[in-house]
């Protein structure tokens, strides 16, 4: 199975967002490089807006995530709630 992945600018902001990437996706990993972070994981990957909402306390629109974004990989799906990276096969 292939890995998807999404890379953003490290800033307070995604600090957030990463860290309910993480929460959500327990196979995803973390590689932190001085001014990007990036998370892997195998097959797929569910970004959900209500972590993210609970992290930064706030409401969030998951098309903010493209402001700090720089990169992703895998095909997308797309609601109000939810974006998922993954490989269809």
């Amino acid at each position: 199975m292939s890995n998807v992945f999404i890379a953003f600018q490290r800033t307070e902001e995604t600090r957030c967002i990463i860290d309910a990437i993480l929460e959500d996706n327990p196979n995803a990993v973390l590689n932190e490089q001085p001014a990007m972070v990036k998370i892997d994981a195998e097959g797929s990957m569910t970004i959900k807006r209500a972590t993210i909402e609970e992290k930064i306390g706030r409401s969030f629109d998951l098309q903010e995530m493209q402001i700090h974004l720089i990169t992703l990989s895998g095909h997308i799906d797309e609601t109000d709630d939810e974006f998922t990276l993954s490989w269809q096969h």
